[in-house]
C-alpha cells in the first residue's frame, strides 16, 4: 500500500483544514488508518485512528473535540477534519495504514504503511 497525504498548509488559529490521505494499492478496507504528527524537534505523537469500518475511532486528548477523522474505503481516502486550529497543531502530518490492536493503536509500531507528510502551519 502507497499512501499520500496532502491539504497541509497554512492557517490563521481559529481556522480549519482538511487533510486528505489517498492509497493506492490492494486491501485498503482491511487496514485501520492512522494521523501522526511531528513538529520541530519533537517527537512523532498520535492524533487519531480509525479502523477498518470506521465503526471505532480514537483520538488524542489535545485534538479531541475538534479534529474528525472519517474514511472512504470506495475511494481508498481517509480524512483529518481539523478545525478550532491551535499554534501547537502546527506540524508535519501523517497518515499510517495497519492492523494494530486496541491496545497499540495509539503507537506507531504497528504501522506497516506511511505516507511522505504534509505540513501544516498555523499562524497566532
Amino acid at each position: 500500500v502507497q499512501l499520500q497525504a496532502f491539504g497541509g498548509g497554512l492557517v490563521q488559529a481559529g481556522g480549519s483544514l482538511r487533510l486528505s490521505c489517498a492509497a493506492s494499492g490492494p486491501s485498503f478496507s482491511t487496514y485501520a488508518l492512522g494521523w501522526f504528527r511531528q513538529a520541530p524537534g519533537k517527537e512523532r505523537e498520535f492524533v487519531t485512528a480509525i479502523r477498518q469500518s470506521g465503526g471505532s475511532t480514537y483520538y488524542a486528548d489535545s485534538v479531541r473535540g475538534r479534529f474528525t477523522v472519517s474514511r472512504d474505503n470506495a475511494k481508498s481516502t481517509v480524512y483529518l477534519q481539523m478545525n478550532s486550529l491551535k499554534p501547537e497543531d502546527t506540524a508535519v502530518y501523517y497518515c499510517a495504514a495497519g492492523r494494530p490492536i486496541t491496545s497499540t493503536i495509539r503507537t506507531t509500531s504497528p504501522y506497516y504503511y506511511w505516507g511522505q507528510g504534509t505540513l501544516v502551519t498555523v499562524s497566532s
